[in-house]
């Protein structure tokens, strides 16, 4: 599986992670929760915990080659971690965001869908 048109793994997570973000925001607003929750909702999903459980949630579910992407990401080395989670959620959402950021550079939409479906679920 390529990277996407010569973007690494850590600009994968970057762009998964604005990616994912947008993806929440767009589901809540959708649901009709009132404006005064939404950065609250948002906060069930965009969290490195939340993120790490779905991570290990969908695994089992993905073929080969995007269990793959899952792991290079997973085996990303941060200089930064999330203050509310351990170093092994992070790296786990951190996985989830660069299969996030592949689908996208890739142009998969629909699998971006069904994956997110999958996590939210």
């Amino acid at each position: 599986m390529a990277q996407g048109v010569g973007v690494g793994i850590a600009e994968l997570a970057y762009l998964g992670d604005a990616v994912f973000e947008l993806m929440v925001r767009d589901m809540l607003v959708k649901r009709g929760v009132p404006f005064k929750d939404l950065a609250k909702g948002a906060k069930e999903y965009v969290t490195a915990v939340a993120q790490s459980a779905m991570y290990h949630r969908i695994f089992e579910q993905l073929p080969e080659e995007e269990q793959t992407l899952l792991k290079r990401g997973r085996n990303l080395h941060s200089a930064s971690r999330a203050k509310s989670a351990n170093v092994a959620e992070y790296r786990h959402a951190t996985g989830l965001e660069v299969l996030y950021g592949y689908l996208h550079t890739a142009g998969e939409f629909e699998r971006l869908r069904e994956i997110f479906s999958l996590c939210t679920s």
